[in-house]
């Protein structure tokens, strides 16, 4: 079997993480047992191709390829190295639907939307999706906040906007502008787009204070509301609060596809990005067309 690029897709092992590029290597040279021939294949420098292996013995500690005569072979460690990337890919054209992991509010959206493809949809926060989609695990990964991708300099796919609402607990008092969040306390979800609210208080020197910190969304707004003098920016898109950051604090959902070779990923993001605006606007969030 002739691997392509997928995308995203690597290994963890020890910490460390393989691309597909290492694998593409490995699995030409197992069929032409020559590493000028395998480079050619892959249209790069013998010697690009050369350090792609070293370097991979290097940070494994195992040597997984070895000279016979004019050629070259993989070891037994290389080609179980092999064999357990091209696990992962079968795994992922073997499977009909699908498989999309992401945060809780991009998710979410997909979930509620209805449309033609048969998918299956794995809520988590953007962190700990990015990690799954690393693992080659998922067709799509879905962020609530497209910083992951910025830090990566990854491509993604705007498929709507959202802003951040502010929420606070019933006997708080009424804020009426920015400088009556100074000294207040706040509700951090982890791996949200609150990054955007945090950074504007700072902009404007406001004083406030972390006191609670959670994975979702939605045990933030119960902590809040069940709470006295805490408050929290939650996505407007599923709560209902104060818009007075409702500029500074605009962002995209978006989309990362992981797996390449899949036609119905491409279109199922098609249809997203246009049939599906329409069901993007009435789940309350703004339409990127």
């Amino acid at each position: 079997m002739k691997l392509k690029s997928k995308g995203l897709i690597s290994l963890d092992i020890n910490g460390t993480i393989y691309d597909y590029k290492l694998y593409q290597s490995l699995e030409s040279l197992s069929r032409t047992k020559s590493q000028r021939q395998s480079a050619k294949e892959l249209k790069i420098s013998h010697t690009v191709f050369n350090r792609r292996l070293l370097k991979a013995e290097e940070k494994l500690g195992v040597k997984i390829t070895q000279k016979v005569g004019n050629g070259t072979i993989l070891t037994r460690e290389g080609l179980d190295l092999l064999e357990e990337f091209q696990k992962y890919a079968v795994r992922i054209e073997k499977t009909a639907s699908i498989n999309i992991v992401g945060g809780h509010i991009s998710s979410g959206l997909l979930e509620t939307i209805k449309h033609p493809f048969n998918t299956n949809i794995y809520s988590s926060s953007d962190r700990d999706a990015f990690e799954l989609a690393k693992r080659g695990a998922v067709d799509i990964l879905t962020l609530d906040d497209p910083l992951i991708a910025y830090e990566r300099d990854i491509d993604f796919t705007p498929i709507a906007y959202d802003y951040l609402v502010l929420i606070s607990s019933p006997d708080c008092d009424e804020i009426k502008s920015i400088n009556d969040l100074n000294g207040l306390n706040f509700v951090n979800v982890t791996g949200s787009a609150q990054r955007l609210a945090w950074n504007t208080l700072k902009h404007y020197d406001i004083e406030y204070n972390i006191t609670h910190k959670v994975n979702s969304q939605f045990d933030a707004f119960k902590l809040v509301r069940n709470s006295s003098n805490l408050h929290c920016f939650l996505n407007a898109s599923y709560f209902k609060g104060n818009e007075l950051l409702k500029f500074d604090t605009r962002h995209v959902i978006s989309l990362i596809k992981v797996n390449e070779d899949k036609p119905e990923v491409d279109e199922f993001i098609n249809y997203l990005l246009n049939e599906g605006q329409e069901a993007i606007r009435n789940q309350g969030f703004t339409p990127i067309q």
